[in-house]
């Protein structure tokens, strides 16, 4: 009686247990945690991708040089910084100005008539013209145009008036020219030969000192870059390239250094270093350059277990990824040049978070 006591009442309690609500169940799995996207991406891109080489040089004025005059005492100068155009007064000899004419030849002898033809009488006459005291066509004959005009000159702008213009009386340069620095003092003596002004045309270049290992980089009309004071970018061009030199010693002699190649660079716009007289730049050369490539962030490399480097894919959904080789190329600012099955433009790829 007893066991059948036990196995009622076990019987009630289970029945008790439905009857209030309470099941005695297994608990459940918990739902797998949804991978979250990758926080960093980037697209691989196709195009052009160029190596740059970073080199150190020099921002001045281009054609600095200086100006002699007649002998005699100098009575007045241009102001340091000021631009002289053509038809304007560099300086005063015995308080006879030295006025700047246009052209590419200096001044070698005296303009009067009976002199041999040349250029520099087309050069004068052109000047002429272009200061308003020459009205026939510019050319190499010194004759009778030439004198008037240049009578009509010197009585307009106060010169003694004698149809000739003596050696060292104007100063011929391609264009307007920039003062940079007095020689003299006014009140000093000159002499044919001693150096008055110093002067610079008004464009702007770079100079820069390249290593023989770098010297393939100087190709006259390769485009540059340049870095200013400040951090603002500018383009330029390569103007110029010297064969291979020593180097200028410093104030203290220094030891034995390699030669270096000297390149010109010049603005393509001079209004981007205006404001800006003297400088240490930055000029960016470019060393190679691959066409039509892909290429990704140097940070979407990894490297396999096998060797060799591979990307990480994100496939639909930007949720799941799958590692995929490639083959590298040019390294060149941050990007790396990539190829590979299943590598295209567009695709998306994980960044190391850096």
């Amino acid at each position: 009686m007893r066991k059948i006591w036990i196995v009622a009442a076990a019987a009630v309690a289970v029945a008790g247990l439905a009857t209030t609500g309470f099941v005695l169940l297994r608990p459940a799995a918990a739902p797998a945690a949804e991978k979250p996207p990758p926080r960093n991406t980037a697209e691989i891109v196709r195009g052009d991708l160029s190596e740059q080489t970073l080199v150190q040089g020099a921002l001045s004025h281009t054609g600095e040089r200086t100006i002699s005059g007649g002998a005699g005492t100098l009575t007045s100068l241009a102001a340091a910084g000021s631009t002289v155009a053509v038809g304007g007064e560099l300086f005063a000899v015995d308080n006879v100005p030295v006025v700047l004419f246009s052209g590419s030849l200096p001044q070698w002898r005296d303009f009067a008539l009976g002199m041999s033809n040349g250029p520099d009488v087309q050069q004068l006459e052109a000047s002429l013209a272009e200061l308003g005291y020459f009205w026939a066509d510019a050319d190499e004959v010194f004759d009778e145009n030439t004198r008037v005009g240049i009578r009509l000159w010197q009585e307009g702008t106060g010169r003694t008036v004698t149809g000739e213009i003596g050696l060292g009386e104007i100063h011929f340069a391609p264009g307007p020219l920039r003062v940079a620095a007095a020689e003299l003092a006014t009140g000093a003596p000159t002499a044919p030969g001693t150096a008055i002004l110093r002067v610079t045309d008004l464009g702007k270049s770079v100079t820069v000192n390249l290593k023989l290992a770098q010297q393939k980089l100087a190709v006259v009309g390769a485009a540059v870059e340049i870095e200013l004071p400040g951090g603002t970018k500018t383009a330029g061009t390569i103007t110029a390239v010297e064969p291979p030199r020593e180097p200028e010693k410093d104030a203290q002699g220094g030891g034995d250094t390699p030669p270096v190649v000297p390149v010109t660079v010049t603005l393509d716009d001079p209004d981007a270093a205006a404001t800006i007289d003297r400088a240490t730049v930055r000029v960016s050369f470019t060393s190679e350059t691959r066409e039509n490539v892909l290429s990704v962030p140097v940070g979407a490399l990894l490297a396999l277990p096998g060797g060799g480097y591979g990307v990480e894919v994100v496939q639909s959904g930007k949720r799941a990824t799958r590692q995929v080789p490639v083959e590298t190329g040019l390294f060149a600012g941050g990007l790396v040049e990539v190829s590979g099955e299943g590598i295209d433009g567009g695709t998306v790829v994980v960044v190391a978070e850096s």
